[in-house]
């Protein structure tokens, strides 16, 4: 693993950690990192006071998005050749529950509320996101995309879900989500796709600003990043950055946008007043930062 400084662009660690590293997720309070190691069928946690793995967890085969629930308490891992995902307990750093979702997860968000976790399924035999209750770990619902759903994003308010796919789509789900109240078991099944934005070749990134009016779109397939508005769910911009943009994440203040190019060994940062690549900071070999890998303030 790659560290690098925010304010001066310098990667100022390198932590050795599992076998072909990919996935990557912050605690809210800034203190452990999750790397899921595809190699190794393990997750890595990292203390980030010291910069060292602390804990190493077996989960399922070939690991590859991570999310962390923001109280902290669980951590939630797409087992890709598993069809899994497992749920480690951060308080014991083991695995206490194993669900089975669609063929192929891939990207996992959880919403702001922690309450669901949405889950990509990377397989044209699937073409789904499963949805997951956190409160009884069990698949709620399942809905449609489009072709091989690769990346995914919560909005700030939780009312979107933002789903790039394999095949130069991307999928906008209503989640049905009112703030301060509860909802249905029936509301959240009713949850779908409102709007198909077509766009790029493989989008294996997605982050959502903090104001909630842009989402980034990593696209493997044209070394370019995308920008759409949320309010038209129309590209507004599109940036060059490295060969295969493999996972993207925005600064907690909104400034900046760090994309990891896995064909390059850099990570190019975009500046998101201007949509131009401001910094190219080289890291290790064929680099992958697939999550949420941005330290909280």
């Amino acid at each position: 693993m790659s560290v690098i400084n925010t304010e001066t662009n310098a990667v100022t660690a390198t932590i050795p950690v599992g076998k072909t590293p990919g996935g990557v997720a912050v605690s809210a309070d800034g203190s452990k990192v999750y790397v899921a190691n595809q190699g190794s069928n393990t997750v890595s946690v990292i203390d980030t006071e010291r910069n060292t793995v602390i804990a190493t967890i077996r989960v399922g085969s070939i690991p590859v998005g991570v999310a962390v629930t923001p109280d902290g308490s669980k951590v939630y891992v797409a087992n890709n050749s598993s069809n899994t995902v497992s749920v480690i307990a951060t308080a014991k750093n083991s695995v206490i529950a194993t669900i089975s979702v669609g063929q192929g997860p891939f990207g996992v968000a959880v919403t702001p509320d922690g309450s669901k976790i949405y889950v990509a399924n990377d397989s044209s035999a699937s073409n789904t996101v499963s949805v997951i209750a956190t409160a009884t770990d069990e698949v709620i619902t399942t809905i449609p995309t489009g072709i091989e759903p690769v990346g995914v994003a919560v909005t700030p308010d939780g009312k979107t879900v933002y789903v790039g796919t394999a095949f130069r789509t991307f999928s906008v789900i209503a989640t049905n989500a009112r703030q301060h109240q509860s909802r249905s078991r029936a509301s959240l099944r009713r949850q779908r796709v409102t709007a198909t934005i077509p766009v790029g070749i493989r989008l294996d990134g997605v982050a959502v600003t903090p104001d909630g009016k842009n989402v980034y779109v990593g696209d493997a397939g044209s070394n370019t990043v995308f920008v759409i508005a949320t309010a038209s769910n129309t590209v507004t911009a599109t940036i060059p950055v490295g060969i295969r943009p493999y996972g993207l994440a925005v600064t907690p203040d909104g400034s900046k946008v760090y994309v990891a190019n896995n064909g390059s060994n850099t990570v190019s940062v975009i500046d998101t007043k201007s949509n131009a690549v401001t910094a190219t900071i080289p890291v290790g070999t064929t680099p992958i930062a697939f999550g949420i890998f941005i330290q909280p303030e």
